[in-house]
């Protein structure tokens, strides 16, 4: 067999066809078709997505920049209802024009809740705006693969498709903040030497901080927040928020070592007064701890601006002492000498320390109860009462006074002698007795001492808290604004006598009982004096108060306190109302009562009585008939007690309730308001 016919017996007619080239180009043609096609399609695709993303993401853009506006311009749906117009006006401006070419703008008002899930979720509500939403649509051409596909439907679709964006923003929150000034600005000597015993007895120690020292803390002022990071730090409580660090017991010393380390990151400042001052109050302090958040009330106390406000340093220290002497439930005494007229014992106790500052959105005021109700924005003076003890070492050394009150018991021989059924013949006496023929009862006047430092006249007092709160305020701009609050005046409730229990359990003034102040002790004995000459015969021992003494008792308008209890209205307003991270503002027209004006009256009307004797040492029932006798010794005591009382109220009841932050009448409230008007953010 020839090679060609073995060739042509051995080759298939199929091989042969599929390796004509022509073949072969066609298929590799039909496969390029596809793969163009396929690629067009993609393109035709992305292209059409891209065109409905960037439609969409423009739309949205609108709806944000909207919703934004219209929350930062504190737009509302009721009233005047702005909200609509404040988006409309932002929509046009960003080339979105509504109710034009199927454009819609949609704007509500309403609030936030928590869904199922723990997401934000808005609910319409046209009386509040704490949110605003916004939405927009408009009608942009359908996908070009949509088109297609309608070229074969029975019923076309529409040639356009409606693409809306949904926003929803909410305006930064007004932040007011009131702040109280419970200490002067100045220190000098006098003051120095009351709030070194002051405040040393309210931290549990003592005290000789010099005026450089007090002047230093009454000048500096501390930032709230740089407060608050560096006691989160010193507690290790980075990883809690603030509110936790308000509500965290802290003992006194570390609140005061945060400060120092607040002013003084360095340690580098030792020698200066104000650093050493905190130092020296430091060790005074106890082991008593205190909540922070009691001084200072903060809404919201995550937000940064609302933290970012300054206190003064002696603010924060008498409330610091004050909130550890609450704690601790204990009256403190202190001894503050007043030249040679007396030596004076205050004790004191605080009922409701102070509310320092407050700092809260004023637009969640509940309007039909400011001073109670929820969020709150209310500040208050410390509520107190305090027991002033004075030894008068003068009243004894007065001979004019001795001389009338030796001729007033002598007159007062047969009244004691009906009231009280004694037989006392009097220093005349009868011509038996003067002769020394017979023993007889005869008075011999003292005046009464405590100890070596005279007579002690004690001095309740109790001071309700003064307080101030919010009631409302108005922001037409940053820079045009009002802030209007309440003031209800403290009011002073004075008892002045004998009080042997100036700190019942009850904190109502009228717990405390003064009992007549024994001032001249008519005691009785009985002697056999020979023609009545001194240093002859004998007498039995003496029996104090054996005829009764002669007390003074005080006009304390008991029933009703001392001071206008009338509630002050007052309105800042700018340029007199800064921003929060500003110093306050205090009103400089607000008037103090000083206490010694109020007690001027009370312990000038001294009443004079002859009384029977309970004890050794207190007086008991008064003996009736005796008015006209003792005029002579009221006018008396009437002049000493004008001359030294009043004079010693002012040298120190006055200093001491200054020294304590406390005032009569309005307290010294500074005030800032932040409209943050224009700042908003996306909430959903």
């Amino acid at each position: 067999m020839s090679n060609g016919v073995a060739e042509g017996v051995l080759m298939s007619p199929l091989d042969g066809y599929a390796a004509m080239p022509t073949r072969q180009r066609g298929a590799i043609g039909m496969m390029a078709a596809l793969t163009l096609g396929l690629a067009l399609l993609c393109t035709l695709i992305v292209v059409d997505s891209g065109r409905l993303y960037l439609e969409k993401r423009s739309l949205q853009r609108i709806a944000d920049i909207a919703a934004l506006e219209a929350a930062g311009r504190r737009g509302t749906c009721s009233d005047a209802a702005t909200a609509a117009g404040f988006a409309t006006q932002s929509a046009t401006r960003n080339g979105f024009t509504p109710n034009t070419g199927g454009r819609t703008l949609t704007t509500l008002c309403g609030t936030l809740t928590v869904g199922l899930q723990s997401q934000r979720v808005f609910v319409a509500d046209s009386t509040q705006a704490l949110a605003i939403q916004v939405v927009a649509a408009h009608p942009v051409p359908r996908s070009i693969a949509a088109g297609i596909v309608a070229l074969f439907e029975k019923t076309p679709s529409p040639a356009n498709i409606t693409i809306s964006a949904t926003a929803v923003a909410a305006s930064a929150a007004p932040l007011a903040a009131l702040t109280i000034r419970s200490a002067a600005v100045t220190v000098d000597s006098t003051r120095a030497a009351i709030l070194n015993p002051l405040i040393g007895s309210l931290l549990g120690g003592t005290l000789n901080l010099s005026v450089a020292n007090w002047q230093g803390l009454a000048s500096t002022d501390l930032s709230l927040l740089s407060y608050l990071n560096r006691l989160k730090t010193d507690l290790n409580l980075t990883a809690v928020g603030y509110s936790e660090v308000l509500n965290t017991s802290v003992s006194v010393s570390q609140l005061i070592q945060s400060a120092i380390n607040v002013l003084d990151p360095g340690a580098t400042l030792n020698g200066t007064a104000t650093i050493a001052g905190l130092q020296a109050l430091k060790l005074a302090a106890g082991a008593t701890t205190v909540l922070l958040g009691d001084l200072l009330s903060i809404q919201g106390s995550s937000d940064l601006a609302a933290l970012n406000t300054n206190l003064r340093l002696l603010d924060l220290v008498q409330g610091i002492a004050q909130l550890a002497n609450d704690k601790t439930g204990i009256s403190t005494a202190a001894q503050i000498n007043v030249g040679t007229l007396a030596q004076v014992t205050t004790r004191f106790q605080v009922v409701e320390p102070p509310q320092l500052s407050a700092i809260g959105d004023p637009s969640k005021i509940d309007p039909l109860n400011p001073k109670t109700g929820a969020n709150r924005i209310y500040v208050r003076t410390a509520q107190m009462r305090a027991l002033v003890s004075i030894n008068l070492p003068v009243l004894g050394t007065i001979t004019s006074l001795a001389n009338t009150a030796g001729s007033v018991v002598g007159s007062l021989t047969p009244i004691l002698n009906s009231a009280l059924s004694l037989n006392i013949a009097g220093v005349l006496g009868s011509t038996t007795c003067a002769l020394g023929l017979t023993s007889c009862m005869v008075t011999d006047v003292k005046f009464l001492t405590s100890g070596t430092s005279g007579p002690r006249i004690d001095l309740s007092l109790s001071l309700a808290s003064a307080d101030t709160y919010v009631t409302g305020f108005t922001c037409t701009s940053n820079t045009n604004k009002t802030l209007s609050v309440k003031t209800d005046a403290g009011l002073l409730s004075a008892k002045v006598g004998l009080i042997n229990d100036g700190f019942p359990a009850s904190t109502d003034p009228s717990a405390i009982a003064p009992l007549p102040l024994p001032v001249i002790d008519i005691g009785t004995q009985t002697c056999k004096k020979p023609l009545g000459l001194p240093g002859l015969g004998t007498c039995d021992a003496r029996t104090p108060f054996g005829g009764g003494g002669i007390g003074l008792t005080f006009d304390t308008v008991s029933q009703s306190p001392l001071g206008s209890s009338t509630v002050v209205s007052t309105t800042f307003s700018s340029p007199n109302l800064p921003e929060i991270n500003s110093a306050p503002y205090f009103l400089t027209s607000v008037a103090h009562t000083k206490p010694s004006t109020l007690l001027n009256g009370t312990v000038s009307s001294v009443k004079v009585n002859v009384y029977k004797p309970a004890t050794s040492n207190v007086l008991g029932n008064v003996i009736t008939g005796a008015a006209a006798t003792l005029n002579s010794l009221t006018v008396a005591l009437d002049a000493i007690v004008e001359n030294t009382l009043t004079g010693l109220l002012t040298s120190v009841v006055d200093p001491l309730f200054e020294s304590l932050g406390l005032n009569l009448g309005a307290t010294d409230v500074g005030a800032n308001l932040s409209c943050n008007i224009g700042q908003a953010t996306l909430i959903i």
